[in-house]
């Protein structure tokens, strides 16, 4: 009879523990695709900025149409890209498909930036001034949202990684990592700028 409660006590112990770590990974997992989710909402914003600048500089940049188609396509990759990691911000094949469209988003704003130094009139435009701040405001937000992502994934990783979690993740449906999501050029853009005399 005590062998039976102790067998009894035993599974008890290993039901909760078992439940622990799934209800942990859950909870993780919903941290990071709530965190993608404030990214997407960023992310979003900066899509529907990009094309009033365009529109604002389309005017003055009539020779440069081949910026201007760029940047638009560009942005409409982005945006494809994000609304296929949205639907799985845990799939590493998503994430890195949106890091390489915003990657190509960013190469084509810089050229569109290197076109507009070009017109001082359009770099004073009231509305190109305020479009430009907004944007650049946004990206502060996306770098912001980025972070706590990334953040969050690498928590559910760790603990997902974690012994004896690993042996019982894949399991209850948390087979895979989630993905880091990296910009490439996330280094260019923290670094310091450096100042010579």
């Amino acid at each position: 009879m005590t062998g039976l409660i102790v067998l009894v006590v035993i599974v008890a112990i290993l039901a909760f523990w078992l439940v622990s770590i799934y209800n942990q990974l859950v909870t993780l997992k919903a941290r990071f695709e709530n965190a993608f989710s404030q990214i997407e909402v960023q992310l979003k914003r900066r899509y529907d900025l990009i094309p009033n600048l365009v529109e604002t500089a389309k005017a003055y940049l009539k020779h440069e149409s081949e910026t201007l188609t760029k940047v638009t396509e560009a942005r409409n990759q982005a945006l494809a890209s994000l609304q296929a990691a949205s639907s799985q911000p845990g799939n590493p094949d998503a994430i890195q498909a949106l890091s390489q469209a915003e990657k190509q988003l960013t190469s084509s704003l810089a050229g569109f930036n290197v076109q507009l130094e070009a017109y001082p009139d359009l770099k004073a435009n009231q509305n190109m001034m305020q479009l430009t701040e907004e944007l650049t405001a946004t990206e502060n937000r996306v770098a912001f949202a980025r972070q706590a992502f990334n953040d969050a994934v690498t928590g559910y990783n760790i603990y997902r990684k974690s012994f004896p979690n690993v042996l019982v993740a894949a399991t209850f449906g948390h087979p895979n990592d989630a993905s880091l999501l990296e910009f490439e050029d996330s280094a260019a853009i923290q670094a310091a700028p450096k100042v010579s005399f």
